[in-house]
């Protein structure tokens, strides 16, 4: 079956679902939909339906998941796409808004007749597929295909303004454009002259402790990871340039920061040893529904994707202000992302994995004993986190972080605390514990952006990824983001804001200066 088709059949029942008035309905509904297969082809109505997210949102995911991350994991590639295809949707239907202006188009206003679904879903899903063939140009032929099975023209590169058309491609081409070098080395040929690698890092990042020795345990190590049978990788510093892009909704990441993580001074004994005895009581203690609040938040598109997905029936969002606040949401992480960026270069921070091996090497610990095994003792050397780390260092918590911008932004744009967030879980369906986790279905619920937000980041400790030091932190800091977010795009919607020019991304020389513990060396 048609794998776009398909999912938005399934998209379609439970947004109808999410619509009714009573709640227990609703709820009970929703269990079954989730439960069930998308078994026949639903034809995608422009008039009546969501193209950015039924079509858009849906139709990229294998592709991200096949190029950019296995589990959805990998947030500053990830946030990136979020923020360039909302970016591409916003501006693309800017022109069907009484008053709303893009960020690097300002195409004029179409007349109030024109602004109908049809016309905005034509134009939001044209600028998609420009953004998608500069972004995984690898997929090309999924493009088109997703184009042609809606019936529209992949092949149709119009940019006469008076056509959705032309509106889409416009938008597109000049989102492509402003954003292409923008500091995330995209082309791969930042200080390169031949033989690109796209998002390499320029930065000259380099660790100070190997997967092979732990010669500066304040600092972060690489570890090796399973990336197959028998075969292993050792970690790198994923994007570090990050640090650099140029945000949307202020101007520098230095205006903003966090305190030194002083509890990972390997010197500092009493503290080195509390966090990483912190980690390993939740570890032995883990409950099934942490382990799946742990996966589910590792997981940014179905965690924050869905939240905001969620809300679409209960708020009776318009179409446009659907595209309003996804790009609100996503700009609000991305934003956020370089500042947590700039601070893990700064820190470098270690892991517990690394923390713990160091303390309790020789030492029995009761702590979770892998896929399956439950609470066990084991040497402090065998210990391993439920979530596999990131590829970067600890501190601060970059979900933590994303997740407090996110529910900000929301906070500010609905002015409440209310959210609707109702997810069935069925037994034996973990990531890590396949067939074993949850024992029973269970529900992940809340009720509002704060819960929600306050158990994204405790889910990194349950998870065993990070300290609680850098959970708390990214709490303080980060809803600064998404009141940013939230004022950036309100100055584009009243047409107040002024167009952008392409991004260049910003020098080397803003790097931070690399922080180091006094006589770290172990």
């Amino acid at each position: 079956m048609n794998k776009y088709l398909s999912k938005i059949s399934l998209l379609h029942q439970i947004r109808k679902l999410m619509k009714l008035r009573n709640i227990s309905v609703f709820l009970l509904s929703l269990i079954c939909v989730t439960h069930v297969q998308a078994n026949h082809l639903d034809e995608f109505d422009f008039d009546k339906d969501n193209g950015a997210l039924d079509v858009v949102g849906w139709g990229s995911l294998d592709e991200l998941k096949e190029h950019v991350s296995a589990n959805y994991g990998d947030a500053s590639l990830l946030f990136r796409f979020g923020v360039l295809i909302t970016n591409a949707w916003y501006d693309a239907s800017a022109p069907y808004h009484p008053t709303a202006v893009g960020v690097y188009s300002h195409l004029g206003r179409r007349p109030a007749e024109e602004a109908t679904n049809r016309n905005i879903n034509t134009a939001v899903i044209y600028a998609s597929y420009r953004v998608l063939n500069s972004f995984m140009p690898t997929y090309k032929a999924s493009w088109r295909k997703m184009l042609l099975d809606i019936g529209l023209d992949p092949d149709n590169n119009s940019t006469d303004l008076n056509t959705p058309i032309g509106i889409g491609n416009a938008a597109g081409f000049a989102v492509v454009a402003g954003r292409q070098f923008d500091g995330m080395n995209q082309e791969g040929d930042t200080n390169k002259q031949y033989n690109p690698m796209p998002y390499a890092d320029y930065t000259q990042y380099k660790p100070l402790n190997t997967a092979y020795k732990l010669k500066s345990p304040s600092h972060w190590q690489p570890d090796m990871q399973r990336k197959g049978l028998g075969l292993y990788k050792i970690q790198q510093f994923v994007t570090p340039q990050f640090a650099l892009a140029e945000p949307y909704s202020y101007d520098d990441p230095n205006d903003f920061e966090v305190p030194p993580p002083y509890n990972s001074n390997f010197k500092n004994k009493r503290a080195y040893r509390k966090q990483a005895k912190d980690v390993l009581a939740a570890s032995a203690n883990l409950t099934d529904e942490q382990k799946i609040k742990a996966e589910l938040f590792d997981d940014k598109f179905r965690s924050l994707s869905y939240s905001l997905s969620s809300n679409i029936g209960p708020r009776n969002l318009s179409l446009l202000e659907f595209i309003q606040i996804g790009f609100m949401t996503n700009l609000a992480a991305f934003d956020a992302g370089i500042f947590v960026w700039q601070e893990k270069y700064r820190f470098d921070a270690v892991r517990p994995f690394s923390a713990i091996r160091k303390l309790y090497k020789d030492e029995s610990v009761q702590a979770w004993g892998g896929p399956g095994k439950g609470t066990v003792s084991m040497q402090g050397e065998e210990w391993h986190s439920y979530l596999e780390e990131a590829d970067h260092p600890e501190y601060p918590s970059a979900t933590a972080c994303f997740c407090n911008a996110h529910a900000q932004s929301l906070r500010k744009y609905f002015g409440d605390d209310n959210m609707v967030y109702y997810l069935p879980i069925p037994a034996g369906s973990s990531r890590v514990e396949p067939g074993v986790t949850p024992k029973n279905d269970i529900v992940i619920s809340y009720n509002n952006w704060t819960d929600f937000a306050k158990e994204c980041g405790q889910s990194r400790v349950w998870g065993g990824v990070h300290f609680q030091a850098a959970v708390d932190q990214s709490a303080e800091v980060c809803p600064v983001f998404g009141d940013l977010a939230y004022e950036y795009v309100s100055a584009l919607v009243d047409g107040s804001a002024k167009l952008r020019a392409p991004s260049q991304g910003r020098p080397l020389s803003e790097l931070p200066e690399r922080f180091s513990f006094e006589n770290d060396d172990d």
